[in-house]
């Protein structure tokens, strides 16, 4: 059935209907509406989730890190400095390979103080040892929450499910939705791990670990998401067909010229390759829904015949050579021996807008003889 929902409702409709045991959450703009709906649901008894009213995004995710290691299923939301301030037991909840689900709303770090959205927040967590995907819709958005437990579950890793500040978030769009018995029959029973409440076989989770071991462990954490690969494949498969593959090909085919993107910004890179392809350019786009593990493989294959490949990065990169989705892609091109000319487009940074134009535009600098590597789309004079 269909329902009008913003990208944030579309959250919160997905949380209710998994009916998790434990949600811990602090508001923040423009995650607010997530935990504010979901309340009312509690409220409203149309959930029976204990919903924990914390102090600060830390405690959000530390009793979250408490439900999980006790065996309860355990979510939140959170947004920029929110995130930020998780990041102490960010890591812990991923070490511990706890299956906890947070909604991302995709906002800009301070300072300057910016409640608008990018992606410095999630990506600053890249490697906290969390699965990331990116939704580019409001439908996604829920797609991707009903699937989170299932993967989180099965690969025993925390999934972040990060989706695009106020363009996503508080955009209302008509999301088809499961029923109540389909969505909870798809995400199913919780799976059985040993916690701290089975008190027939007592566990320590998280607790100092020898030089002896430590390394062994992280290696463990590592082949963990490995594997997660296939299980998210498999999952998304289960769910609906597009969910198969962890990035989105169009017009990818016989493409000479491709952009490469995460987020809502695919919507408006689409519109560009549509009326470069009217004109006859071979003009493609891949957007990238699982950043984490990385689907370097897939981006590969994709890109066959490029020539030309423009990398979006929706984060500013101080002190480095590309932004994070940049310097991730041309890791892999260039080990693989696959040397299309790549230039990195840092573009929306504090919501700054990205419209078609801007698409193409990017498109028209691509063509160019020489490029800098790093160029800032729509910045002011």
């Amino acid at each position: 059935m269909q329902k009008i929902l913003t990208g944030n409702e579309a959250a919160a409709e997905a949380m209710r209907q998994i009916e998790p045991d434990v949600v811990a959450a602090y508001p923040i703009t423009p995650s607010t509406k997530i935990p504010e709906k979901f309340s009312e649901f509690v409220a409203n008894g149309k959930v029976r989730t204990e919903f924990v009213a914390v102090e600060s995004e830390h405690s959000a995710m530390s009793a979250c890190i408490g439900a999980a290691a006790s065996g309860a299923r355990a979510m939140t939301a959170t947004s920029s400095q929110g995130l930020a301030l998780m990041h102490e037991v960010l890591v812990n909840a991923g070490g511990m390979r706890l299956p906890i689900v947070v909604a991302n709303v995709n906002r800009a770090l301070s300072a300057p103080l910016s409640i608008h959205g990018d992606h410095s927040d999630s990506l600053l967590e890249r490697d906290s040892g969390w699965i990331q995907l990116f939704a580019s819709s409001p439908q996604e958005v829920y797609d991707l929450m009903i699937q989170s437990f299932p993967i989180a579950e099965k690969t025993r890793l925390p999934v972040m499910v990060c989706f695009d500040g106020f363009e996503t978030s508080h955009l209302s769009t008509n999301v088809e939705v499961l029923s109540d018995t389909a969505a909870q029959k798809f995400v199913g029973q919780p799976k059985k791990f040993p916690n701290l409440f089975d008190f027939g076989k007592p566990v320590t989770l998280g607790g100092y670990t020898s030089p002896e071991y430590f390394f062994e462990v992280k290696r463990g954490q590592f082949e963990a998401f490995e594997n997660s690969r296939k299980i998210i494949s498999a999952v998304g498969k289960k769910f609906a067909a597009n969910y198969t593959a962890p990035i989105e090909k169009f017009k990818i085919a016989d493409a000479e010229l491709v952009l490469v993107v995460m987020g809502s910004a695919a919507g408006a890179a689409k519109v560009a390759v549509e009326k470069l392809r009217a004109k006859g350019k071979k003009a493609g786009l891949i957007r990238v829904r699982t950043f984490r593990p990385f689907p370097g493989k897939e981006i590969l294959a994709a890109c066959g015949k490029a020539k030309k490949i423009g990398i979006l990065d929706r984060m500013v990169p101080l002190g480095s050579e590309g932004g994070v989705l940049f310097n991730e892609l041309n890791s892999i091109l260039y080990s693989n021996n696959s040397k299309p000319t790549t230039s990195n487009f840092i573009y929306g940074i504090g919501q700054r807008q990205f419209n078609p134009d801007h698409a193409e535009q990017i498109f028209a600098d691509l063509q160019k003889n020489k490029l800098p590597k790093i160029n800032f789309v729509n910045l002011r004079a």
